[in-house]
């Protein structure tokens, strides 16, 4: 047992560049954890700056000097960021709020068809049993209310933290943007002269995440507002909500949009019944996901190498269960990096350098 230890180190761990990476791997990791919750914040204008400077890079490209584009790219940033702020956020917060206090009354409604079930379907389900299911859901539904009411006040003590956060991070971003060069030599001072295998993992993530993360905000966008106005259309309530929804469960395959499924038709059926606009509702929904997963996919990512959906849910529950919303906004980059890692580890280093 130890020789077969002993080989597999000296067979990976043998070469310097391996050390290195394996070390700089290791101390990440460590700062990551420790300190991932205080690092957030920085962590977080990081990557922002390393998103936008792709789009200053393509403005230099086409011959706009790097300070103009710096200031046009950061000032549709801002824009972004306000119209978040102070139209987006506010619908969301309206029609979430209307929702809570809807579901007694949903409740209700679901709690009379319910008992009807014995009624129907005596050799299937009993009224002990029934009485017991709606039992379990007003309890969920009651713990559910607590946290809300918890996390609401909570929220408001953080209040001030956040109005910090919003000023800070805009700031770092535009810093980072400014000083790109002179910050990446800071830091390689304090590299060793002979890196090449953090290079290789290096440009395999750098050649990958960007474009990724960049497609992946371009369908939640095209989904999140194909699905508003698919919504609208028909009428269907809380459409901003809904629609956001949608757009965000890209960020996780197959799942997201099976959890969404449920309230987009619970809202459809509470608001129109068994009724030809349910299913109308129901089967627009469906299309949009089609057409999700076989035409705008494959659009938005047929030039680059795809992270396996599945690789994106494990990433997403640990590193979302480690750091909360956080994680769940850094999964897809640490898949990434560990996706290079494990393509440039040095088996193949010479085929790479």
């Amino acid at each position: 047992m130890i020789k077969l230890i002993n080989d597999w180190y000296s067979k990976h761990f043998n070469d310097p560049q391996v050390a290195i990476l394996a070390l700089l791997l290791v101390i990440s990791a460590m700062l990551l954890y420790f300190l991932g919750d205080i690092l957030a914040p920085l962590l977080a204008a990081v990557i922002i700056a390393y998103l936008l400077d792709g789009v200053v890079l393509t403005c230099v490209r086409h011959k706009i000097p790097r300070i103009a584009a710096i200031i046009l790219t950061f000032s549709l940033f801002v824009i972004f960021l306000l119209v978040v702020l102070f139209i987006l956020a506010p619908l969301l917060v309206r029609q979430g709020t209307e929702f809570i206090l809807e579901i007694p009354g949903m409740f209700a409604k679901g709690q009379e068809l319910i008992m009807q079930l014995p009624e129907k379907y005596p050799n299937l389900i009993s009224e002990q049993q029934v009485v017991e299911l709606l039992t379990g859901i007003k309890g969920q539904i009651t713990e559910f209310s607590q946290s809300f009411v918890s996390s609401s006040i909570s929220s408001v003590g953080n209040v001030l933290t956040y109005m910090v956060y919003l000023i800070v991070v805009p700031l770092l971003i535009f810093f980072f943007l400014i000083d790109k060069e002179k910050i990446l030599g800071f830091f390689k001072k304090f590299l060793p002269k002979d890196r090449k295998l953090v290079s290789v993992v290096w440009n395999e993530m750098n050649g990958k995440i960007a474009g990724y993360v960049r497609g992946k905000f371009v369908e939640i966008l095209i989904i999140w507002v194909v699905t508003y106005i698919t919504f609208l259309i028909f009428g269907l309530n809380y459409a901003v909500l809904l629609s956001f929804s949608v757009g965000v469960s890209v960020l996780i395959p197959y799942v997201g949009a099976a959890i969404v499924t449920l309230p987009v038709a619970i809202i459809a059926y509470f608001q129109w019944g068994f009724s030809s606009e349910t299913l109308y509702v129901l089967i627009a929904y469906g299309v949009i996901q089609f057409l999700d997963g076989n035409l705008l996919v494959p659009l938005l990512f047929s030039e680059m190498v795809n992270l396996h959906p599945a690789a994106i849910i494990v990433a997403v529950l640990i590193f979302g269960g480690l750091w909360g919303i956080w994680g769940v906004f850094f999964a897809i980059p640490l898949a990434t990096l560990i996706h290079a890692v494990i393509n440039s580890w040095p088996d193949n280093l010479s085929a790479n350098v």
